[in-house]
């Protein structure tokens, strides 16, 4: 079996990854309330837990990068426990990051997000680094590679699949049972009604905008975990990780075509 951790390799063994073009999986997420029933780690152990469930399947492919576990959330900070940082050191870190890799050799850096408000910075992230460095870095939403199985299970209407909702939950009653507070589980959702901005993980709205989250909800959630189920978060973490499978796979064998200048 290969060892696709990359923190547990001896630095000879990361010289001979290089050798294998193996695929730089690097997890972000964030430390942020989601409201009574789940804790902090919602968006880092599912991220986590999906490129854990990928990796496994196809270790000779990979190397599995320690987690970022902070991400750009000042909107949660009134809700005691979430941890913001600010986009432009986010930026500058992730940056530094792929720039250390793509020092050691490696051509491909697949930036897997767990949290919807380090989309834009990490897109941003991938772009440059592309840019600076002799690599392909993409980056994309672990959730969305699950869209089809959520747009199947899902019981929830437009706007409520966004934060500690039935998706979340049944991803977190599926691989943790035992850290959601049932007792505790409740629906709300006070966005004000629009049609250009709504929160929603698989239907993203047209308009991008982020109002104070204690402005609109008194929890902490967005949408109704009530709906939640085990089962369908078995459903949702499967099709996750066969999505993040076909994605190594795809983009491990893509070529790195040559620039060319027309000056």
């Amino acid at each position: 079996m290969h060892e696709y951790h990359y923190d547990k390799l001896t630095w000879p063994e990361i010289k001979k990854a290089t050798a294998e073009d193996r695929v730089i999986i690097l997890p972000v997420g964030s430390t942020e309330q989601h409201g009574p029933h789940l804790p902090l780690d919602v968006d880092n152990f599912l991220c986590q837990a999906i490129c854990e469930g990928a990796a496994q399947r196809v270790p000779e492919d990979v190397l599995l990068m320690p987690p970022m576990n902070y991400g750009f959330n000042w909107h949660h900070i009134d809700f005691p426990g979430t941890i913001g940082i600010g986009w432009e050191p986010y930026i500058h870190f992730l940056l530094d990051i792929v720039k250390s890799v793509a020092y050691h050799g490696f051509k491909k850096v697949l930036i897997i997000n767990g949290h919807g408000s380090n989309r834009q910075l990490i897109e941003i992230v991938a772009r440059q680094a592309t840019m600076d460095h002799p690599i392909i870095c993409a980056a994309c939403n672990y959730f969305a590679l699950g869209a089809q199985a959520v747009a199947e299970t899902r019981e929830s209407p437009k706007g409520w699949v966004a934060h500690a909702d039935e998706f979340e939950t049944s991803l977190y009653l599926y691989l943790r049972p035992e850290g959601v507070r049932r007792d505790l589980v409740q629906a709300e959702n006070n966005m004000l009604p629009s049609n250009f901005w709504w929160q929603d993980l698989i239907e993203p709205a047209p308009l991008g905008m982020m109002e104070w989250w204690s402005s609109f909800s008194h929890t902490g959630v967005l949408g109704d975990p009530t709906k939640a189920s085990a089962e369908k978060g078995r459903i949702l973490y499967e099709a996750c990780v066969e999505g993040l499978v076909a994605l190594i796979r795809e983009f491990k064998a893509r070529p790195l075509r040559p620039r060319e200048d027309h000056h």
